[in-house]
């Protein structure tokens, strides 16, 4: 496994939203375990801290929770939670400047659905 982590964020910060999206993406669904502290710092060659501070933001988001004994494991609800956070988050931060830009540069809704790659797997 190999992984490009950004200087400009702190590492903790990017593996935690790599997690996030793999829950987005349903690589990993309700239930299920995440890699262990040891193995994900063995694959990325990482300090062991660094995975367990990703971790522990993702138990404060209440995303995963730790089971004595064997491990962490992604919540119920937590795949809704982050839909419905990560929508809110993008119409607060994102989509007010994409919007402007899209208004200077004349482009329409018509347009872009005309010019939008197909996906055939996620249409929601």
């Amino acid at each position: 496994m190999s992984i490009t982590w950004n200087d400009s964020v702190p590492i903790y910060r990017q593996l935690r939203e790599r997690v996030v999206a793999m829950i987005l993406d349903g690589a990993l669904n309700e239930g299920d375990p995440l890699p262990s502290v040891r193995q994900v710092a063995a694959d990325f060659q990482i300090n062991p801290l660094t995975v367990s501070k990703a971790y522990q933001e993702l138990v404060d988001d209440q995303l995963v929770e730790k089971r004595r004994g064997l491990g962490m494991f992604v919540t119920d609800g937590a795949r809704e939670a982050l839909l419905k956070s990560e929508r809110e988050r993008f119409l607060r931060e994102e989509w007010p400047a994409l919007y402007a830009r899209l208004q200077r540069l004349g482009l329409d809704l018509k347009t872009l659905l005309r010019e939008a790659p197909q996906d055939t797997e996620n249409h929601s």
